[in-house]
């Protein structure tokens, strides 16, 4: 944990969305990880009388595409900073006809389609297998529905986020087989980050954006860059509404989830087996399972 500089929670913003407005004594922090550097500045502050760090997926001016983010360094930059809770805000394309441009989905389940990414902090002497069924925090995502119907949004409750490696998006053949599996939602990112938040044992959900209808839908235009741009923007001022109503509302992390206990009886490697290389890398991860020196 870096000395001095701690959050409960973080925001992870996606396209749109690069800075958090309202966030009180904001101050930025760079933190140098054993997996390289973080998308962008962590920056700190005060929201809703609580402690959180807000953080650009990619980056301030959006100059990395997906498959260039490193999503190890950014999840372990957060559990430096004592993070518990990960709330993050990512715009989709939609595989549904009744999930519309600028609705919202809180979604619960992920499809990868991006596999070639690196998406665990294991390998390398030390192999753990966490559960993964259940890749959403319930307690999280339940709080996050709450809020996104408070705050007046078209929001479905629950749905299934396919990620795609990108940076282009779907062909109509890809986009109509995606359909056939019945997906929800098509985005770029989430499913890494969903997997490394429950390998460091930290609560995660996603607030999906809806700004397209991907290429499928035969009554609307192939997604262009001009409509999606226009709905990202439409969709940021909701986004920050929502995420003050989970700050929030958040309830102190307790028993509504198991989240904080993915690690238990994961680690399949003996204890006194783990290198010492192995051990400084997952330090932030591994602290309170192992003697660390």
């Amino acid at each position: 944990m870096v000395q001095g500089n701690t959050a409960g929670i973080a925001i992870v913003g996606g396209s749109g969305m690069y800075a958090l407005a309202g966030l009180e004594e904001p101050r930025e922090l760079t933190i140098e990880t054993p997996f390289g550097a973080h998308s962008t500045g962590l920056v700190l502050g005060r929201l809703e009388g609580r402690d959180v760090v807000f953080l650009a997926r990619h980056g301030k001016s959006h100059d990395r595409l997906p498959s260039e983010i490193d999503y190890r360094a950014n999840v372990w930059a957060l559990k430096s900073l004592g993070v518990e809770r990960v709330l993050s805000a990512s715009a989709v394309g939609s595989m549904r006809d009744d999930v519309h441009p600028r609705d919202v989905v809180i979604v619960d389940q992920f499809i990868d389609r991006a596999p070639h990414r690196a998406a665990t902090f294991f390998g390398q002497g030390v192999v753990a297998h966490v559960s993964f069924a259940d890749p959403v925090c319930p307690e999280m995502r339940a709080t996050l529905h709450r809020a996104a119907l408070g705050c007046a949004a078209r929001a479905h409750d629950g749905g299934t986020y396919l990620c795609i490696d990108g940076p282009a998006f779907s062909t109509r053949a890809e986009s109509k087989l995606y359909r056939t599996w019945g997906v929800d939602v098509i985005g770029m990112t989430n499913a890494h980050e969903a997997k490394l938040a429950r390998e460091a044992e930290l609560c995660y959900a996603t607030l999906a954006l809806v700004t397209d209808y991907d290429c499928w839908h035969e009554t609307e235009e192939a997604v262009s860059v001009d409509a999606l741009l226009a709905n990202l923007h439409a969709n940021a001022s909701l986004a920050t509404r929502i995420v003050r109503e989970v700050v929030r509302a958040l309830p102190p992390r307790g028993a509504g989830c198991a989240c904080g206990e993915a690690l238990r009886g994961a680690i399949l490697t003996a204890p006194e087996a783990i290198p010492t290389e192995a051990r400084r890398r997952l330090g932030p991860i591994l602290a309170r399972h192992l003697r660390l020196p």
